[in-house]
């Protein structure tokens, strides 16, 4: 069994995402790195863009749907995300961290991680 990986590390987007209604009046960045299943080995012999996962499509993709989402829970962003993902490239495994900075709740940030498989 292979067990090559795709990553996306970083991808800062901006949206609505909170519970509190001073975070419901402005946009919030936030931070997600994605651990994607893949075998990139006939990409790797071809080439060719055709024959892997674009993490530059993925990219594209969660910016547009995060930007124009808006969200309470970064749990409820977090599983969208996924499931978006799962069902549009079909990737059979991920692994995704969204990470929202709180500095003025007095932290640095929150995160929630979560692992989700395709299923069949």
């Amino acid at each position: 069994m292979k067990h090559d990986l795709v990553l996306i590390e970083g991808l800062e987007i901006r949206t609505v995402i909170g519970i509190y209604d001073w975070e419901r009046e402005i946009r919030q960045t936030v931070r997600l790195d994605i651990e994607m299943a893949w075998d990139v080995s006939k990409a790797g012999q071809s080439d060719d863009i055709a024959d892997t996962l674009d993490y530059f499509a993925v990219s594209q993709r969660l910016i547009e749907y995060v930007e124009g989402s808006e969200f309470a829970l970064v749990e409820a962003l977090i599983e969208n995300c996924a499931n978006l993902i799962l069902q549009e490239f079909f990737v059979p495994w991920l692994r995704i961290k969204i990470t929202k900075p709180l500095k003025n709740l007095g932290m640095d940030s929150a995160a929630i991680v979560i692992e989700r498989r395709i299923n069949k």
